[in-house]
């Protein structure tokens, strides 16, 4: 991660993020505005507040992506995964994570993970035995939302979610993800500006 301060350049990264996270959608119908969907700003809204809470103080990438990881998979209905593969190389490598046991080797193209992280964008996959190439790592995996993580114009990873539900992930999740995501990002840079 690069040296930069990260109060400096959060709006520039969310601004940044929001351009190369453009969410590609399988081919499904959009789904109308329900309450449940209505009140997902407000649990990314939370859940901003509970992620920086759980950074403050803490300079460890790992122990921040695991409790990142873990925040997620408790706080969000009906996920049976959430956690991170990082970039090493041409590949995506099992990062933190909450979940049955997974893939630990991805390629870049290979699976939402890799398609996502080789395209620079946010993929929600609202039925993930209808994508190509799909990696089933838990059988009970239904859908899927994988958002890159960037420092710069450099891909570092992605965050991966699954669920047991079709259908579980939509715009809101996607823009409330990145949302985090963005935050994550920002605070590891700042403690390498530290350095």
């Amino acid at each position: 991660m690069t040296s930069r301060p990260a109060k400096k350049n959060l709006a520039k990264k969310q601004t940044a993020a929001k351009k190369k996270a453009t969410t590609k959608r399988s081919p499904a119908k959009r789904r109308a505005a329900t309450p449940e969907n209505n009140a997902k700003p407000t649990l990314y809204g939370n859940l901003v507040v509970q992620l920086l809470s759980l950074l403050k103080d803490e300079h460890d990438f790992i122990a921040n992506a695991a409790n990142f990881s873990a925040l997620l998979f408790n706080a969000l209905p009906n996920v049976n995964w959430a956690g991170f593969y990082f970039l090493q190389g041409d590949e995506l490598v099992l990062g933190p994570f909450q979940g049955n046991p997974a893939c630990v080797r991805i390629p870049l193209g290979t699976g939402v993970c890799g398609v996502a992280a080789q395209q620079c964008e946010t993929i929600i996959v609202p039925n993930v035995h209808e994508f190509p190439g799909h990696i089933a790592c838990d059988v009970a995996s239904n859908s899927e939302i994988v958002v890159p993580l960037f420092d710069g114009e450099r891909i570092l990873g992605v965050l991966d979610l699954d669920s047991p539900t079709i259908g579980r992930f939509d715009d809101q999740d996607a823009e409330g993800l990145n949302e985090l995501v963005t935050v994550f990002v920002a605070h590891e840079e700042g403690l390498n500006a530290d350095d």
